[in-house]
């Protein structure tokens, strides 16, 4: 009797374990490299290059959601932020889009386990997803209904990641290949990293268990009933309606909903339905939650309407266009497979790349990172205790109050080349009625 019930258990864990060792090099790497990409861009002036939805905004919104966290908690914090500090609604929300669907990890970790055609379209159908969500909120979006959000975000409920979304280590002045190789380039690197894991490793673990469980548990003859596989137009049409439903209900968000996407497509779901299960870690039960404690139930609502909309849309725009170039994979071989560590690239990538992570993490942990690792989930104006000296400020702020604060820190100000000691953020421009 035990053993029936551990028998299927340890399957379960054996296909995570082998889909974890399959995608760890691949993990370290994309969070190193967005590491590096946060550690040049700052996150101070987003609201100023947001200002309404023009073609031009929502192509910044997409390059500076490229360029920030995976983390969709993060990504959905840091919109309300630069909404309330000025920001348009629409450019807000592209912003949220390409933090959690064009970033470099996500992109890595598809080409690793599903193949470059999926990394492919997750980078075509993102900006098309973005579009067709611009669209829904020019033609529905009521300025009444912006100003209800706008005065329920300014309350300052709290969520989830609230830190994180705040904290800007990025490095400036000089080329980027001199920030990047300084000793603050190289600590805000290392502490971008560490935290970006800290943000997603259980949606990550989540998501693994998931689908170990279901390529352990669900027989492929259900998948393919479900996915209506026997009926190749419907299955086309059915796929991308169907995929942001399962990730709704899967509660994985972030990178964590790439294994169940692997699953899901060797089970007989479409190509486009991959796409839009993929987009839609946005709307899971958890996020909606959230956004109708940031914004109000009735936004709440019609976020889930034109994001799901928006999704559906360009889930079957990819079906339809890969298919008609042809890049559509014949073969559904994602590496969804018992565990098996023997010596190949895939062991020789994990050992370097481990090797990578133990460098970063111990720059963290000898630069104040734990400090601020504990402000991560706190809302910006609770945290009265931070690390005192991050080891490579640029510079302490100024004795003259220039009217820019540590968002995290109000008491702390001074002018727009100055950082915070207490956890290393740059300094932002505060509100005329807030100066002192």
């Amino acid at each position: 009797m035990l053993a029936s019930v551990l028998s299927p258990i340890a399957e379960a864990l054996n296909f995570a374990f082998a889909m974890t060792w399959e995608i760890l090099w691949a993990l370290v790497l994309g969070f190193a490299l967005s590491g590096v990409v946060q550690a040049v861009i700052s996150k101070g002036e987003m609201s100023r290059l947001l200002p309404d939805d023009s073609p031009r905004s929502l192509a910044i919104a997409c390059g500076l959601g490229a360029a920030s966290s995976s983390c969709s908690y993060a990504a959905v914090a840091l919109a309300r932020s630069i909404f309330r500090k000025g920001a348009d609604f629409s450019a807000a929300m592209a912003f949220e889009f390409a933090s959690t669907n064009l970033v470099i990890e996500l992109g890595i970790l598809l080409a690793v386990l599903l193949g470059w055609q999926f990394t492919l379209a997750e980078f075509v159908g993102g900006p098309i997803m973005i579009v067709i969500l611009a669209l829904l909120f020019r033609a529905f979006l009521r300025p009444e209904l912006v100003e209800l959000a706008r005065r329920q975000a300014d309350k300052g409920v709290p969520g989830v990641m609230e830190g994180h979304a705040e904290m800007d280590m990025s490095v400036g002045g000089g080329s980027i290949l001199s920030r990047v190789r300084s000793r603050q380039g190289f600590t805000a690197i290392s502490h971008f990293y560490v935290t970006d894991w800290a943000s997603i490793w259980k949606d990550i673990a989540l998501g693994l268990v998931i689908a170990g469980a279901l390529a352990a548990w669900v027989p492929e003859s259900f998948w393919q009933s479900f996915f209506l596989v026997d009926h190749p137009l419907l299955s086309k049409i059915w796929g991308p309606m169907i995929g942001p439903v399962v990730s709704m209900l899967s509660f994985v968000c972030s990178i964590g909903n790439v294994p169940l996407a692997a699953v899901l497509w060797n089970g007989g779901i479409s190509f486009g339905g991959v796409a839009a299960f993929i987009f839609a870690d946005l709307i899971i039960l958890p996020i909606l939650n959230i956004y109708r404690k940031y914004y109000g139930r009735r936004m709440s609502l019609f976020l889930l309407a034109t994001f799901y909309t928006s999704m559906v849309a360009a889930g079957l725009i990819v079906e339809v266009l890969f298919q008609a170039l042809g890049l559509v994979p014949d073969e559904r071989n994602a590496k969804v497979i018992e565990a098996s560590v023997t010596w190949n690239y895939t062991t020789f990538l994990n050992i370097v790349f481990l090797a990578l992570s133990v460098v970063l993490v111990v720059r963290f942990l000898r630069t104040g990172g734990p400090q601020m690792l504990r402000m991560m989930n706190a809302p910006a104006a609770r945290h009265p205790d931070a690390h005192a000296n991050h080891a490579d400020n640029a510079s302490g702020p100024t004795a003259a109050d220039e009217g820019y604060a540590c968002p995290m820190h109000p008491e702390v100000r001074g002018g727009p080349d100055d950082r915070c000691p207490r956890c290393g953020m740059r300094l932002e421009r505060r509100d005329d009625s807030t100066r002192s």
